[in-house]
């Protein structure tokens, strides 16, 4: 047994084999702690009535594991001997990791407390003011929790928080000068979450953009296009222009010119008035509020105007398709001709 008492590095390998032991020991046990969360402890949540013991254990499962790690490591190191700026080097370590791995279970509780209980609250509120507010706190929450578990474990590694602190003063001016777009874009937001020119699944137009509201962020806003496209918009950009709440209108009006040929007679004209405001009568994304009619003998065509309205909650474009794609049909299952630009030429006999 003597060699075990044998020093390598300055140890007896005895304790590096208790030292890489204890570290097997926390893979086991981290490997017996993802069983135990996937067999025991989430059938146990999926049969109370609340979600938010789902949920946490979603969010807690990979910390709390890194955790038995951490304190592996911890106990590992103190079976061993080393130079002292070694020893204070892997302490260092041990330290910052155990804050870093605390403060993400700290910021992962407040986050399934503030999706699973306050935002719960807010939607049930009639302000939709709440619900793009709550998670620009939620972010921000976060966000602090993590600077001061940074700087937290900054200060027990022997770092001068004082000194970074005051060098960041220093430094500040420089990151905003060079940061201005990005601070008028969170005063922007602010600006936005104050007037609420709109709210989440309006549908807005500004800066040549057409789309619906999905998020409003502090720093930008996300509107899915009319085309279906994700477009990520810097909230400055809503200061700088103007906006349009088209889900705030009361409708939008729709006006169509048709030409008939004149060939059309009046018995024709009167169906295709009356084909028009079947149409609509029948499209629930239209109002009640329609017009048809004869309104003039143009160079080439005898002209009906025809006016409708979608509703604001309606798409405007695939409700237009299909009235247009309708007018067409019925009016060529019925005879009736569209004009378009003729010339008669009469030729005289010599």
């Amino acid at each position: 047994m003597e060699v075990l008492h044998q020093e390598f590095y300055g140890n007896s390998i005895l304790n590096w084999a208790i030292a890489v032991g204890i570290l097997i020991l926390s893979f086991v046990v981290v490997k017996m702690l993802y069983w135990i969360f996937s067999n025991v402890i989430r059938r146990l949540t999926s049969k109370t009535k609340t979600n938010l013991d789902d949920v946490l254990i979603d969010k807690l499962e990979k910390p709390l594991t890194y955790l038995v790690l951490i304190l592996g490591y911890w106990i590992s190191i103190h079976y061993l001997v080393f130079k002292e700026e070694v020893e204070l080097a892997l302490e260092n370590v041990a330290y910052f990791l155990l804050v870093i791995d605390v403060t993400a279970i700290l910021s992962r509780i407040v986050d399934a407390l503030i999706t699973e209980i306050i935002m719960p609250i807010s939607e049930k509120s009639d302000s939709s003011f709440d619900n793009q507010l709550i998670p620009v706190i939620q972010k921000g929450v976060r966000s602090i929790i993590w600077i001061l578990g940074i700087i937290i474990g900054l200060d027990n590694i022997g770092f001068d928080i004082t000194a970074m602190i005051a060098g960041l003063g220093i430094g500040g001016l420089a990151l905003a000068l060079a940061a201005q777009d990005s601070v008028k874009n969170i005063f922007a937001g602010i600006m936005i979450f104050l007037d609420k020119p709109f709210r989440i699944k309006d549908r807005i137009q500004v800066d040549g953009f057409d789309g619906i509201v999905e998020e409003v962020g502090l720093r930008s806003t996300r509107l899915r296009t009319l085309e279906g496209r994700i477009v990520t918009i810097p909230n400055s950009r809503f200061t700088d222009n103007s906006v349009t709440n088209v889900t705030s209108q009361p409708t939008l009006k729709v006006k169509l010119n048709l030409g008939l040929t004149y060939d059309t007679d009046e018995v024709q004209m009167q169906k295709a008035i009356d084909i028009l405001e079947d149409i609509v009568k029948n499209q629930e994304a239209i109002t009640d509020d329609y017009a048809a009619g004869f309104n003039g003998f143009g160079d080439f065509s005898l002209n009906i105007l025809f006016i409708y309205y979608v509703k604001p909650d309606s798409h405007w474009l695939d409700t237009q398709t299909l009235v247009n794609k309708e007018i067409l049909r019925r009016f060529n299952k019925e005879g009736l001709e569209f004009a378009f630009p003729t010339q008669t030429i009469l030729k005289k006999d010599i």
